[in-house]
């Protein structure tokens, strides 16, 4: 038999980041946490919980976490039907459900989604974010039951869903454009410009450059991890950027931005994967999420 205890109080501590805090969300001590956990731990022969600030979870410790996320959701349907259940234990604990998504889904259009599942479901959401074509590793790995992800490849274990692509735009400001493109926007041009880069992971910028110039262009780069500061660090001209076409398309109809080359969008497909074994509990999460993505993304072949 499993120990419920040990594997909540490690939920808990990966959860909230500490011991003192687990503790008072299950209502026990803090050595009683640390001791349900070490015990784990020894009888598993493995580490789950990485001490430190904060607290975090292993690999093997997140597949225990996604274990007790399945089994809150199961406890959840039970109560459902047998509601006098509930006076037979322990409180029950409410299920935070962990799910990735990348930075620009979650500033344009995925929080409505999640927001809409979130007032009727129950659970509580832990929402991380991770570039579109890392946050598949985040299932692959255990560590989220759900993902947006721009992988067309099915993870092992879970179900698909097209949602259509996300639009870019290379913008910039009508005053960048005239100090670094005066000839117009060249490779030579490009090659010293400036672009905004979210982090060592974003591949957008270059991605748009092979495409309009049919190569790679070196280039220097401000660093910015903010899908709205983007937008606002191209409006002010610090650099070019390729900004969403939902937090663009305002800007460029009043000419605060101007698109770099006219009609050279970058359009990154999108997919909702979720696990199979979560799924039937995700369904309305799933529908949120595809119904929303089909309306507010580009169409792209599934």
């Amino acid at each position: 038999m499993m120990d419920y205890a040990a594997l909540q109080a490690v939920a808990s501590v990966a959860q909230t980041g500490s011991f003192e805090k687990a503790a008072r969300l299950l209502n026990v001590t803090p050595s009683a946490v640390s001791q349900r956990v070490k015990q784990l731990e020894e009888r598993l022969g493995v580490v789950l919980i990485v001490r430190g600030q904060p607290c975090t979870a292993t690999e093997k410790g997140e597949w225990l976490c996604r274990h007790v996320e399945r089994v809150g959701m199961l406890e959840g349907e039970l109560l459902g039907h047998l509601p006098a259940i509930a006076g037979l234990g322990a409180p029950r604990q409410t299920v935070t459900l962990h799910i990735a998504t990348n930075a620009d889904s979650l500033g344009t259009w995925f929080l409505e989604a999640a927001s809409n599942f979130a007032r009727s479901a129950g659970y509580l959401l832990d929402i991380v974010v991770d570039d579109e074509d890392h946050t598949a590793e985040w299932l692959e790995r255990g560590r989220v039951v759900a993902a947006v992800t721009s992988s067309q490849k099915t993870v092992q274990g879970c179900r698909r869903h097209a949602l259509g692509s996300l639009r870019y735009h290379a913008t910039a400001s009508a005053d960048f454009i005239s100090r670094y493109f005066p000839n117009g926007v060249t490779p030579e041009a490009i090659a010293k410009a400036p672009a905004i880069t979210f982090n060592q992971k974003d591949r957008l910028q270059g991605r748009w450059i092979r495409q309009v110039f049919g190569q790679d262009i070196a280039h220097p780069t401000h660093w910015l991890p903010s899908t709205h500061g983007f937008v606002d660090a191209a409006i002010f001209g610090m650099g070019w950027a390729l900004n969403p076409v939902h937090l663009a398309r305002e800007h460029l109809q009043s000419g605060r931005l101007v698109e770099l080359v006219g009609n050279t969008p970058v359009d990154v497909p999108l997919f909702w994967q979720v696990s199979r074994l979560s799924a039937g509990h995700l369904a309305e999460l799933t529908r949120q999420i595809v119904a929303i993505g089909k309306r507010e993304l580009v169409d792209s072949v599934a």
